[in-house]
């Protein structure tokens, strides 16, 4: 997306890059894991706030070390312990953000707020989770299946389970690489239409597939990938027992494992609750790859930093 100020780009949401772009960033993550500390553009050392409205583990441990691995100084920001949390308005806050730092990453609720930001902003800012989106963790998502499959076109990717911000990502991330992307939800916990309705469009132009039912066997079948998510994301909490009868049947557990190809790789984006969405045997048997796609967390969102900042290629 292209902000208010000519030229700036932002990441709000996984179809912000064209298809190309993405490949650009993936093989620029790919560089950047096999070589480190071989892109400075942030040297001097300029800032880069790291603004979180919800917890992290991960977002903010690889976005601190992709930063200073990049030369930069990462100003973490915790908005309870700032005006935001006193209901500053957020567009005054980016605009001042905007006089110190080289970016914004933000993790936050609403896709308005960070919207917001980036309207008032005239530095890049990365979406680094909102209710409505996971990109970045998608974009990681991708180097990892690419690392281990060889390649994205014609990959097929089986999603069980809530029909949240990272289902959203995986379809519209998906789409754009040209994978066959299948979502198996509850009823009444599909991705939402606007999701849907885009992801389609994209996956005309790339030739992927996006299909979205309630079966999941159906959606793991000779899939080449599988992936799952927590039931009761945050700020669901209070719902979490209900959401665990409901999803029972979604377990990524072995039937699923059994139903795809034999090569199947199984993802999740952590933090995994064993027993729950995933058996433990799978999560920590020998299909697992969570941990490199908690390592490429690091690698492609320093990537896509050296994007936004014009520093790719």
């Amino acid at each position: 997306m292209t902000g208010p100020v000519t030229g700036i780009r932002h990441f709000l949401v996984d179809d912000d890059l064209s298809a190309s772009e993405q490949q650009l960033v993936l093989d620029e993550a790919d560089r950047l894991k096999k070589d480190r500390f071989s892109s400075r553009p942030l040297a001097g050392p300029r800032s880069v706030a790291v603004v979180f409205e919800k917890p992290s583990t991960r977002t903010r441990l690889s976005f601190e070390a992709g930063i200073a691995e990049l030369g930069g100084h990462p100003i973490i920001v915790d908005a309870n312990t700032t005006q935001l949390g006193r209901g500053e308005r957020i567009e005054d806050t980016a605009a001042v953000l905007s006089r110190y730092v080289a970016a914004v990453v933000m993790r936050t609720f609403g896709q308005d707020r960070i919207e917001a930001v980036a309207q008032s902003a005239s530095v890049p800012v990365v979406n680094a989770l909102t209710d409505y989106a996971h990109p970045c963790q998608a974009l990681a998502d991708l180097q990892t299946i690419r690392e281990k499959k060889g390649g994205l076109t014609g990959v097929t990717l089986g999603y069980v389970g809530d029909g949240n911000n990272m289902a959203a990502s995986l379809l519209l991330a998906g789409a754009l690489s040209g994978m066959h992307v299948r979502v198996a939800s509850p009823p009444g916990f599909e991705p939402i239409e606007q999701v849907l309705r885009r992801a389609r469009e994209i996956a005309e132009e790339t030739g992927a597939t996006v299909d979205v039912g309630n079966d999941p066997l159906e959606a793991a079948d000779r899939a080449d990938v599988l992936y799952t998510d927590v039931w009761a994301s945050m700020g669901q909490e209070r719902d979490a027992a209900h959401r665990a009868l409901v999803f029972r049947p979604y377990m990524l557990d072995a039937r699923l494992v059994a139903a795809a190809d034999g090569d199947v790789i199984v993802m999740h984006c952590l933090p995994a609750h064993r027993g729950e969405e995933i058996a433990a045997d799978v999560i920590d048997g020998p299909h697992s790859v969570v941990f490199d796609q908690a390592e490429n967390r690091l690698h492609a969102q320093k990537a896509l930093l050296c994007f936004l900042l014009g520093a790719t290629g």
